[in-house]
């Protein structure tokens, strides 16, 4: 019993290999290994038997269990066939619920004020409610033939898009699109933000070009006392201390 399972072709728990981009189980963010052994997470893998998630014992194993008692094979199947006695019920009596909506007045107008009292009256007054199928034999309905009953049918589904995993991709597309948007945000939080120091660091001031005030009657006066030589050799001093 169990030994047709032997030959059937027998899929291991899946690696992170066969978890790329584009299959089923493509995975957005930290992948771990223990979710590929977990069966509620693991998706249908289309045109392919479904994984079972955990170590399969070998090849010398054999499936299901044998029942010493009455696994005669097929000519006890055939010999001895199992079935269902059915009941009558036609002679027997149909017990209606208690109609308590007849007894509570009933008991309030006869005094009973606690549960007990309310019991006894239920047991010596047991009232049933009646059979209403009996009064349907000869009802007539009233509704209009063209009348519908229910809600209206909801829109018809896009069962194309559905097979094609089409919205699925969708998602996947807007998820790839979301974590490419946040690794930009976070190259640009990375970056150093430029102040003033950075600023000056990059792009110096001119050099400021001294200039002395001097009074514009004496701009004519020749030196009185002249300690070079030449005037060749101030000029090479005055462009040295410049």
């Amino acid at each position: 019993m169990g030994g047709g399972t032997a030959g059937r072709q027998r899929r291991k728990p899946m690696t992170l290999a066969e978890a790329g981009p584009g299959t089923e189980n493509e995975r957005l963010g930290v992948i771990r290994l223990s979710m590929f052994e977990n069966p509620l997470i693991i998706k249908h893998e289309v045109g392919k038997p479904l994984r079972n998630c955990y170590p399969l014992p070998g090849l010398d194993f054999t499936y299901g269990m044998y029942v010493h008692k009455r696994d005669g094979g097929v000519a006890e199947a055939i010999g001895h066939w199992d079935e269902a006695k059915p009941r009558n019920i036609k002679n027997k009596k149909k017990i209606m619920p208690r109609d308590f909506l007849t007894m509570n007045p009933g008991a309030v107008d006869a005094g009973c004020t606690t549960a007990r009292e309310f019991g006894l009256y239920y047991k010596f007054m047991d009232i049933r409610r009646k059979d209403e199928n009996r009064f349907l034999t000869g009802w007539v309905s009233k509704i209009p033939a063209d009348m519908t009953f229910g809600r209206p049918a909801r829109p018809s589904t896009p069962i194309y898009d559905i097979i094609q995993h089409r919205y699925k991709e969708m998602w996947m597309e807007r998820q790839r699109a979301r974590t490419r948007l946040q690794i930009i945000e976070k190259k640009k939080l990375d970056q150093v933000r430029g102040n003033r120091t950075t600023y000056l660091r990059t792009h110096k001031p001119p050099p400021k070009e001294e200039s002395f005030w001097h009074p514009a009657r004496f701009e004519k006066v020749e030196p009185h006392l002249s300690t070079f030589p030449d005037p060749e050799t101030r000029e090479k001093a005055l462009s040295a201390s410049h």
